[in-house]
């Protein structure tokens, strides 16, 4: 209990609670522009931290770790642009309902779960990480290859109504993911001699080319007058959500942010898994599912609550066993390391007051950008006003500064430019966008974990199935095809009696 009052009277400082503004500041920014990820900004503010305080230095690199995983979901409603990989699942109802005019509804909404999905997390890295940490042990990659199918299974309930086309963009998806240098053999794949393509298939120029610059297009169109469709009402004010929704969503909002934590802890899950998951579970538990990427609100709910509650988990194995749960924690681990801190168990003896005061002042930033995006909404949602022939140059001219600084690489722009105009037409002809970045995403993972799961079976398929955790998995995924299946086929039944 003392090294908790310690902490919190570290973090009520006047220089950590302004180190703690600027990094929430600064983390809302790197999320809401496409290209500059949650990764990126934690890793332009370690050098920053050379000079800090250990303290001061894990206050900053926290704070624009949770707040840019919040900040994507702005222009994921607004403009149909994730700033991240974690808001695409947001943009599939948030837009919709920016469209409608409800855009800072939409923002309220993500804004309070973006927050309970945060502090849960958070509650959960304090009280139970070590415990928890060891669930991250007991996954082998059995368990990784039904995880990764579980998340592409995810794909039938997204786009249920339009469930071939969503498997043929996810086949795509697949496909790509097996661009790059073979991780067993060394050898090139589909690479066509692109030195660009050994590490794969970039996922940040697709992300941007599938969503921005596809909506930049769009807007860009002579037969596009902007965001707002022409029946949609005038913003009228209201940028917090009726407590009637906030109510309905709470189950979500709880289911949703268990979902984040314990995929968080899983290494190298994600946070566009967590949150497609969780958005796949509302829309099973919803009593109307068919209103889901159409504007429903405990859509919205679902992903935020989700992905803001994998940035807690991600901590757990990272900083109780030195195991980074994700890109960002791997970067994180290199700015504890900085300044003398090894990750595993000295971080809670050794090092106590610093990582506690880690962890008081993500809470502090769960609560900033909270405020700060409740109060910010109402201004940002004018951006739904700005005539498409304006907004889409923009969004293009952000797209490809985004793009060029992954890599400093103009092939990575020609090839947002390129999935850009796929995405264009695929929108056009009903495919959605969202399976195949899942799949991209999932592909490695899976390609990896089953081939490692063969070798040590001598392959043997059995063996994804003799594993008490496997097994449990197994069920999982053969739930989740059956279950929509069987629902509809009552559905048809009931009809034509």
């Amino acid at each position: 209990m003392d090294i908790l009052v310690t902490a919190l009277a570290n973090v009520m400082t006047p220089v950590a609670l302004a180190t703690l503004v600027l990094g929430t500041l600064a983390g809302m920014l790197v999320g809401a522009l496409p290209g500059l990820s949650s990764t990126m900004g934690v890793a332009l503010c370690i050098p920053i931290t050379f000079s800090m305080p250990p303290e001061l230095a894990l206050i900053l690199l926290g704070a624009v770790y949770v707040s840019s995983v919040y900040g994507g979901s702005v222009t994921a409603i607004l403009l149909r642009t994730p700033g991240t990989d974690a808001s695409i699942a947001t943009a599939l109802d948030g837009y919709p309902m920016a469209v409608a005019g409800r855009g800072a509804e939409a923002i309220g909404m993500a804004t309070l779960a973006s927050l309970f999905g945060g502090l849960v997390s958070v509650v959960v890295l304090l009280a139970i990480a070590p415990p928890l940490s060891t669930i991250a042990l007991a996954f082998g990659p059995q368990e990784y290859t039904w995880l990764a199918i579980f998340g592409l299974v995810t794909i039938v309930g997204v786009v249920s109504e339009r469930p071939v086309k969503g498997v043929l963009s996810a086949a795509v998806g697949l496909m790509l993911a097996c661009v790059g240098l073979d991780s067993f053999t060394g050898e090139q794949r589909f690479t066509f001699g692109q030195s660009e393509l050994f590490d794969g298939v970039p996922l940040l120029p697709v992300l941007i080319g599938l969503f921005s610059v596809s909506q930049a297009f769009n807007l860009a169109v002579p037969s596009q007058s902007g965001v707002l469709s022409e029946g949609a009402q005038r913003f009228a004010g209201r940028s917090f959500p009726l407590w009637a929704d906030i109510r309905r969503c709470l189950r979500t909002l709880g289911r949703s942010s268990v979902i984040g934590s314990i995929v968080g802890i899983l290494p190298g899950a994600g946070t566009s898994i967590a949150a497609f998951i969780s958005y796949n579970e509302a829309r099973r538990h919803s009593a109307h599912p068919e209103r889901f990427g159409k504007g429903e609100i405990e859509g919205v709910a679902a992903s935020e609550a989700a992905n803001n509650a994998v940035t807690g988990g991600t901590l757990i194995p990272t900083l109780t066993l030195g195991i980074p749960g994700n890109a960002v924690t791997a970067v994180f681990v290199g700015g504890l390391t900085i300044h003398g801190m090894i990750p595993g168990p000295s971080l809670f003896t050794q090092h106590a007051e610093s990582t506690y005061t880690l962890i008081v002042s993500l809470l502090f930033a769960n609560v900033l950008f909270a405020v700060l995006g409740l109060w910010l909404c109402r201004y940002m949602v004018s951006v739904t006003r700005v005539p498409g022939g304006v907004l889409g140059p923009l969004i293009l001219l952000f797209s490809v500064v985004g793009s060029y600084a992954l890599r400093n690489e103009m092939f990575d722009v020609w090839l947002a430019v390129g999935f850009g105009l796929l995405g264009y037409f695929m929108e056009r002809w009903r495919y959605p966008a969202a399976p195949l970045v899942i799949a991209l995403i999932l592909g490695p993972i899976l390609e990896v974990n089953f081939r490692r799961a063969m070798q040590i079976a001598q392959w043997d398929l059995t063996t994804f199935v003799t594993r008490p955790l496997s097994l449990a998995l197994c069920l999982l995924v053969v739930l989740a095809l059956v279950v929509p299946v069987w629902r509809r086929w009552r559905l048809r039944r009931s009809l034509t009696l």
